[in-house]
């Protein structure tokens, strides 16, 4: 089984319970199930959740250099310096990045609102940039951002190898 899922802002990426913090379970009621990676709790989009250990191993372990495409926004202006820099892979605290796809774009049209909303500080301007990566280590894609002078604001996965995004609401799932 492969379930596609919307992760929200602020879910915890387990089934467990800690608290009164929203997770997985809250979302999608079938047991039996894990995720394929992980995103952090202040980040959101495609999730891929599966019974299948050998595919969850395929789709999370960093060997097989799966693509996953994020939507950032960051805090500044996105130079070409900036995804220059990114395209080369930076060096962060446990080592160089791979070369990331990076492009400037435009805050995407399907994009639905944050809750909470995002500071905006109106005194400091604000980019999206579409980054690709093929690793997958703790924070990389905020912390690649901020290597380049643009700390992130707001990081949504859209896409995991060939599965995306497309079609789901925040809290929203699909089986694959």
């Amino acid at each position: 089984m492969l379930i596609l899922l919307n992760k929200p802002y602020d879910v915890l990426c387990q089934f467990s319970r800690e608290g009164d913090r929203a997770v997985l379970a809250d979302f999608v009621p079938v047991k039996g199930i894990y995720p394929a990676g992980r995103l952090d709790r202040d980040s959101e989009g495609l999730l891929i959740l599966t019974d299948d250990g050998k595919l969850q191993a395929r789709i999370a372990d960093p060997r097989f250099k799966l693509e996953k495409t994020y939507l950032a926004q960051v805090e500044g202006v996105v130079s070409e310096e900036a995804l220059a820099r990114l395209r080369a892979g930076v060096t962060l605290n446990d080592g160089p990045t791979l070369p990331a796809k990076a492009k400037a774009v435009a805050e995407p049209a399907w994009l639905w609102p944050r809750v909470p909303p995002i500071r905006v500080r109106k005194s400091v301007p604000d980019g999206w940039i579409e980054l690709t990566i093929r690793e997958g280590r703790n924070r990389q894609v905020r912390r690649m951002c901020a290597a380049v002078g643009l700390p992130c604001l707001r990081l949504i996965r859209w896409r995991v190898g060939d599965w995306t995004l497309d079609g789901l609401a925040p809290g929203e799932w699909r089986q694959a």
